[in-house]
């Protein structure tokens, strides 16, 4: 069996993208009395405009829980959508030690069938160790993020949080998360590990495309690039607004010639 950073390698370079489409389905960008129903045809429909063009789909589970059970259903549904072609990430940022952590692991990877998961490291090694027994499943650590108070706690931790991710990465199933909006924090991170990374920040929250390929330019065989709201709500919001504002992201990731 494949370990998660085999199965990643194997999917950035078959698929030629380094692309992740995050499915951030927030209800604000529609009218008022928008319904599940519209919601859950609009995430399928994002995901049949890009699905030649990514190598993977992180659905943010904060859009999907809070429409309770029905919402459940959606991402069930989604999922089943998306199909087995792509890495699906399960952005949780979920933390918990021991048992609670293994339910949570049973939860996104034997239910919901998700391929990896982001997870909170502040309670240490033993709220990383319950999502990384299965090989095949990947984790990304929450390392430096992209929000602009990150630094007042990371930037004291986040070597920190890299050596305990290295020490624990035997089953070769253990990333990264790297926010781009902060460049020499990205470069410190990159110095630092050849973990995968998963790199949110592109678009919305004005993070550099061309900086986060050149920062990570011989590591681009395990580095997924995360777009959310630049994608999903491009144009107006119909497939392709969003197939060529897809396009026009993965033209350059393609285009980087180091």
């Amino acid at each position: 069996m494949l370990s998660f950073i085999d199965k990643l390698k194997t999917n950035i370079s078959d698929k030629n993208s380094n692309l992740c489409v995050g499915l951030d389905i927030d209800k604000k960008y529609f009218h008022d009395d928008v319904s599940i129903d519209e919601l859950m045809d609009y995430s399928m429909m994002i995901v049949d405009a890009t699905r030649d063009l990514t190598s993977a789909y992180k659905p943010n589970l904060a859009f999907f829980e809070e429409w309770g059970s029905k919402g459940f259903y959606w991402l069930e549904s989604l999922i089943s959508h998306i199909g087995d072609e792509h890495i699906i990430i399960a952005d949780a940022k979920r933390g918990d030690i021991g048992n609670t952590g293994l339910h949570y692991a049973n939860a996104f990877f034997n239910h919901f069938r998700c391929d990896a998961i982001t997870v909170s490291p502040y309670m240490g090694k033993e709220s990383i160790e319950p999502f990384i027994t299965d090989s095949s499943k990947g984790t990304f650590v929450l390392c430096r993020t992209s929000n602009e108070s990150s630094t007042f706690i990371q930037e004291d931790i986040f070597s920190k949080v890299i050596s305990v991710c290295e020490q624990l990465n035997d089953k070769q199933n253990i990333g990264l998360v790297v926010g781009a909006t902060n460049d020499e924090a990205l470069k410190d991170v990159r110095n630092l590990s050849d973990l995968p990374f998963l790199i949110p920040g592109i678009g919305a929250q004005g993070g550099s495309l061309e900086n986060v390929l050149k920062i990570n330019g011989n590591h681009l065989d395990t580095t997924l690039i995360n777009i959310s709201r630049g994608i999903i709500f491009a144009g107006n919001k119909d497939h392709d607004s969003i197939r060529s504002k897809t396009n026009d992201y993965l033209s350059q990731m393609r285009g980087f010639n180091g």
